[in-house]
């Protein structure tokens, strides 16, 4: 009974979903070279439908050919056959009755691998903090991004349109999420730091969010109402792990106000630990913050939940869905796990290295 909450129906938009428990998005390059997903990411996904996930949320999809790729061996949808090879997921997962959303996702600043182009772009000329990820065959400090021009700008959120709209109506995607978290593109535009424009895509917070916005607008446009979409916002990123947002509450206010204004059916947030104060001297959680400021929205937490007293903690604080990232890696079947009664198994970061591809232990025999 102490778990009823996560096993309780619920609905994102018009998809209704057997449960409140989700798989977050998590980068596995298990693609080919060409962006295409093969016969590995076709069990690996159905594996968490069958384990009673009722959710799964891809991991981040490039939306086009010049340089939205972030890593190589990353899939795509850019063409028939990266939208074939994702079809078959899609079926996978249905065919284990689950529901499945494409994260779509560009680089920008952060591109460690693209087929198609070399260098890469940002809202400014600023070389990202940090070092690249080894277990996406990244080496050494990022490059110097090219700052975008406005046509460009305009490209790329056409490009996040015609990729969601590619997602549902021909790869099979029961949703879109939109990826405006991490430290990716749609998150340079809204960080400071990393955003020093004085044009209409810079500036104040609401202004530096002036391009998610604009992209969850076109994606809304080419899917219909009929099919849910959302956004993943973050502080930290995959480079910049402890990163807060300057002004604290004042500018979650601005933020989170604007996207429940948005059209979005549902906010996805991630923290480390989703529990924890969302900033210093402030006791609430970044999940009680969008409860506050959208109150109507639908809310998913992301951040170390695979403890089930901490998912339902965090339900309490305003939560409707919990995403597990870690939790689901190392158990495929953990709602069909709690449910019954029994541990979890701990995660071994093992499974990540030396590269973060999909293991045949991972894989149902």
């Amino acid at each position: 009974m102490k778990t009823q909450p996560l096993f309780t129906s619920g609905n994102i938009g018009k998809v209704a979903l057997k449960n409140r428990l989700a798989v977050a998005p998590m980068t596995r390059v298990t693609a080919s070279e060409e962006g295409i997903a093969g016969d590995r990411m076709q069990a690996y996904y159905a594996d968490f439908a069958r384990g009673g996930f009722g959710l799964t949320i891809s991991e981040g999809i490039y939306i086009d050919r010049k340089w939205s790729q972030t890593y190589a061996f990353q899939a795509g949808l850019t063409s028939a056959e990266q939208a074939a090879g994702w079809r078959k997921v899609t079926d996978a997962v249905h065919q284990q009755d689950g529901r499945i959303f494409a994260q779509i996702q560009h680089s920008g600043a952060l591109s460690q691998g693209n087929y198609f182009l070399n260098g890469s772009v940002a809202p400014s000329a600023v070389r990202p903090t940090g070092q690249q990820m080894t277990f996406y065959r990244g080496e050494g400090e990022y490059p110097v991004p090219r700052e975008l021009n406005d046509a460009e700008i305009q490209d790329i959120i056409s490009s996040f349109a015609d990729a969601a709209f590619c997602a549902v109506f021909e790869a099979g995607f029961d949703g879109v999420e939109i990826h405006g978290a991490n430290g990716y593109l749609l998150d340079q535009f809204l960080t400071d730091y990393t955003n020093q424009r004085t044009d209409r895509w810079g500036g104040n917070i609401a202004d530096r969010l002036q391009l998610s916005l604009a992209v969850i607008q076109a994606v809304r446009q080419r899917v219909g109402q009929e099919i849910p979409v959302g956004i993943r916002i973050s502080q930290g990123k995959v480079n910049d792990f402890f990163h807060k947002w300057a002004s604290g509450e004042e500018d979650v206010s601005v933020v989170f106000t604007l996207l429940a204004q948005s059209g979005i059916d549902y906010l996805h947030l991630t923290e480390f630990e989703a529990w924890q104060p969302a900033f210093p001297g402030n006791p609430l959680s970044l999940v009680e913050l969008a409860r506050k400021y959208a109150p109507q929205l639908t809310i998913m937490a992301n951040g170390s939940l695979h403890d089930t007293s901490r998912a339902r903690q965090v339900m309490d604080m305003g939560a409707d869905f919990i995403a597990l990232g870690r939790g689901a890696l190392a158990n495929h079947d953990w709602p069909k796990r709690i449910a019954a009664g029994e541990a979890g198994r701990v995660f071994d970061s093992a499974i990540l290295g030396p590269i973060a591809d999909i293991k045949d232990s991972e894989l149902p025999l």
